[in-house]
């Protein structure tokens, strides 16, 4: 590999209680690979690059990246990381806020025989459709009921989270959230394939279902799940009772609102089983510029997670054939996570990666509070592009340790000041690898990799669906009544 050596001779080791990383520490620390190769014999964060040659990070480590608005973030890490993923033939989840992810490695993924997966936002009828129903429902109808009432508790979880962010008193989205769990339930037992989606939930969900639903759950055996959530809701006063249908109705508002989005929830292109099997590249295209439908990333992304646990107990040393690499840029303009940091700390040992890029410690900490320091140390990769923001200076300066400049006097191996003139013309970044010393690298801009050049983007295609059939409600409270039979709820 060609040495760069600009710069680099200002940081050489000099002893006593830190000092920089050599480039042979690296190279011994993790893969080299030529580039140039058709296939590489692992893949992970680029650590040195110069675009012909590299040294990356093959192992079971998470990574976090920081870098402020600007920093080329996408370019000299995101961008060249799906590539190497797709030459390695690992299967990736990665979040595209502009759509260049899929624009840049799609091509490349195709022709190396991968499943490409659009999950797109932005342009809403063009990718695939995922329904975030459809496993629960399969899984409860194969009597897997803990396992379906966990990935709808997460859904719940999620398109409540703005609620509860936003609520002077959690009550009312923890009720609204009770209601809507029961709703899912009453789906998942009585729906059908094609009348389980979020329009059917939507509707269920409006005040003009209320008065069937209230009537409905008197034919519900009081120690199922569903009969205890409508009973503390069925069982409060009227005003309350109007309070708690308008929080739920705030939460699924999108998707009454947009016809489109809820065509495209409806139907279900996407097996998110096979994601740990076979090759698969998943692009998720959301705009940046408003967050309306941020919530479906997370809710998409922890449903991924949840199913490839699931389907990574099957094997015998618990681990996916095929591991499986969540990308997510912009991470902190996503909402929170459920149980972030347990996702992270029991992925490794799945044979699945994280890498988290986001703008400052300042967003991190804001989005998960006290877990942020749990989400953290758990990424053993630290990448350092550019920021004002003080304390993450600090932190990193710290972490960096110190040398000494006279018998009594130290100093930082680098200082805030110096973290602050890294080059982003010369793709310079501070890099904290596993347990090695630190490192400035000059990472080669995506530009500068001739080998992944020349690849077609694949355009997602168009998908026309007509409007779902809706859950007949009030059909099968008639048909209840005249029968007059309890419910069955075997949950």
């Amino acid at each position: 590999m060609k040495e760069n050596n600009y710069k680099y001779s200002q940081y050489v080791p000099l002893g006593n209680e830190s000092r920089w990383a050599t480039r042979e520490e690296i190279r011994r620390s993790g893969l080299e690979l030529d580039l140039r190769q058709e296939h590489y014999a692992g893949g992970g964060l680029p650590l040195l690059s110069d675009g012909v040659h590299a040294v990356v990070d093959d192992a079971d480590t998470h990574t976090l990246i920081f870098g402020a608005t600007g920093s080329k973030k996408t370019r000299l890490f995101c961008m060249p990381l799906l590539n190497i993923l797709v030459r390695a033939g690992e299967s990736f989840v990665a979040t595209d806020p502009k759509g260049e992810l899929c624009a840049r490695t799609s091509g490349i993924a195709r022709e190396n025989g991968y499943r490409i997966v659009v999950l797109n936002f932005r342009d809403i009828g063009r990718g695939d459709m995922w329904n975030p129903l459809a496993l629960p429902f399969s899984m409860y109808r194969a009597g897997r009921y803990e396992e379906a009432v966990s990935l709808l508790n997460d859904f719940v979880s999620v398109i409540a989270e703005p609620q509860f962010q936003n609520a002077n008193d959690r009550f009312w989205p923890e009720m609204a959230s009770s209601l809507a769990l029961a709703n899912l339930l009453l789906l998942m037992e009585y729906g059908t394939q094609e009348t389980v989606h979020m329009s059917s939930m939507a509707s269920l969900c409006t005040g003009a279902s209320e008065v069937v639903l209230e009537n409905l759950a008197a034919y519900m055996p009081p120690n199922s799940l569903a009969g205890i959530n409508y009973g503390g809701i069925f069982g409060a006063a009227e005003n309350t009772k109007k309070s708690i249908y308008a929080t739920l109705f705030g939460m699924l508002r999108i998707f009454i609102a947009n016809r489109s989005l809820s065509r495209m929830l409806s139907g279900n292109t996407v097996d998110i089983r096979r994601f740990g099997e076979e090759k698969t590249a998943v692009y998720i295209i959301v705009p940046d510029e408003k967050s309306a439908t941020h919530f479906l990333v997370t809710a998409f992304v922890k449903q991924v997670y949840e199913i490839l646990i699931g389907e990574a107990q099957q094997h015998a040393d618990k681990r996916l054939p095929v591991r499986v690499n969540f990308v997510l840029d912009e991470f902190c303009n996503l909402p929170k996570f459920p149980d972030m940091p347990s996702m992270i700390s029991a992925a490794r040992s799945r044979n699945m990666r994280f890498f988290l890029v986001a703008q400052s410690l300042h967003q991190l900490r804001g989005k998960y509070g006290e877990d942020a320091d749990t989400i953290k140390g758990n990424c053993d990769n630290w990448v350092f592009l550019t920021s004002r923001e003080l304390d993450l200076l600090r932190e990193i300066s710290e972490l960096c340790g110190t040398v000494r400049e006279g018998p009594d006097t130290k100093r930082p191996l680098i200082s805030v000041s110096e973290l602050q003139r890294l080059d982003k013309a010369r793709g310079e970044a501070l890099i904290m690898h596993a347990r090695q010393y630190p490192i400035i690298t000059e990472m080669a801009d995506i530009d500068m990799y001739e080998t992944f050049r020349g690849y077609p983007e694949i355009a997602p295609k168009p998908f026309d669906l007509p409007d779902p059939p809706l859950f007949p409600l009030a059909e099968f409270y008639r048909s209840v009544k005249l029968k007059r039979e309890i419910l069955h709820f075997p949950i």
